[in-house]
């Protein structure tokens, strides 16, 4: 397939800048492929949609504040860390701006008790960085660390919460899950009073869900590698729901792929955690997910191309151009859709 077949044009005034109070007043894009209808509701009618014995499945990652700015010693001049993955207690590998003034041996000071000094390169232009500081690592990087927000986003976050999930909790990544900005605590737990299960699986957002497709063929690009990982307990929880006929729903396509990496076969999953380069497009053959809560996706992305393989990409292109006519807001703070998936 090629890349100008998941192109669409998005007006600029489309992209979400602020998000939307309360977090669940967004609006709601219901799709139904097979039947190829299109509702327009809002977030917290989510559980209309939603059924007893379903399982919800919610990834709850943290969102480091991994951007850090400091100066080169001896010089002074300025200088920005992005923290991308902990290698050990205190290496880390990174992104550095300007990366020419990083080689090897620069140290870089942040505060009286955080500096820096990089000890290797990395095979994209980021470098292995080695950390020396006095007390507790995580609440100085909380203190000094900035939560970075997509590059689409131009205005300043006043609260950084807003950029997590209420249930977030297991630290590690470089951008928020954001279809389960969406939710809050009360509609939580007015969908477990349904009789809703919920369940939650880990996938660390790497910086590479922003990395533009490069090639062409669509089936030559390469995945970036996320960290993911599933209990037993959301293991069992799926097993369980798809033994009494409910369905397994994937909040975000973080979830989606943690899960479909995890399948052993067609509705057969265990508990495991690794790394997952999986890359889902049209053509490909869902083992677990039944259903998809998700935001709106940027062109040519490869978000995009899972959505489509997901409900067919005709109808996903179409319902984007429906959502751009009736002024939908895209991407991060975005509004979301929910979907069936493609019979």
């Amino acid at each position: 397939m090629l890349l100008k077949d998941f192109d669409y044009e998005l007006p600029e005034e489309r992209i979400a800048q602020k998000p939307i109070e309360p977090r669940n007043a967004s609006r709601l894009m219901v799709l139904d492929p097979v039947a190829k209808t299109i509702e327009h509701r809002h977030f917290y009618d989510l559980g209309e949609f939603l059924a007893p014995g379903d399982a919800l499945i919610l990834n709850d990652t943290r969102v480091l504040p991994a951007r850090l700015y400091g100066r080169r010693e001896p010089t002074g001049a300025h200088i920005e860390v992005f923290l991308l993955r902990r290698l050990d207690k205190d290496s880390w590998e990174t992104l550095v701006r300007p990366g020419k003034k990083a080689q090897v041996g620069q140290v870089i000071r942040f505060s009286d008790e955080l500096c820096a000094e990089v000890m290797a390169h990395t095979d994209f232009g980021g470098r292995i960085v080695k950390f020396r500081y006095e007390g507790v690592f995580e609440e100085i990087l909380d203190r000094l660390g900035e939560t970075p927000l997509p590059p689409y986003i131009h205005e300043r976050l006043e609260d950084k919460e807003r950029y997590q999930t209420v249930y977030c909790r297991e630290e590690g990544s470089a951008a928020a899950p954001t279809a389960g900005l969406h939710f809050t605590r009360e509609q939580l737990a007015e969908l477990k009073a349904q009789g809703v299960h919920i369940g939650f699986v880990t996938l660390h957002v790497g910086l590479g869900t922003f990395r533009p497709v490069n090639v062409e063929k669509i089936e030559e690009h390469k995945m970036h590698s996320e960290y993911y990982q599933l209990p037993e307990e959301t293991a069992e929880l799926i097993r369980r729901t798809k033994a009494a006929g409910g369905r397994v729903i994937a909040v975000g396509t973080t979830s989606i792929r943690t899960l479909e990496s995890a399948a052993e076969a067609q509705g057969v999953i265990s508990a495991k955690s690794g790394w997952t380069d999986i890359f889902i497009y049209p053509g490909y053959r869902f083992k677990i997910v039944d259903a998809l809560v998700t935001n709106f996706h940027l062109p040519k992305s490869t978000l995009l191309m899972l959505i489509s393989a997901f409900a067919g990409r005709e109808f996903v292109l179409h319902a984007y151009e429906e959502a751009v006519r009736e002024k939908y807001r895209f991407f991060s703070f975005g509004d979301a859709m929910f979907l069936r998936k493609r019979g």
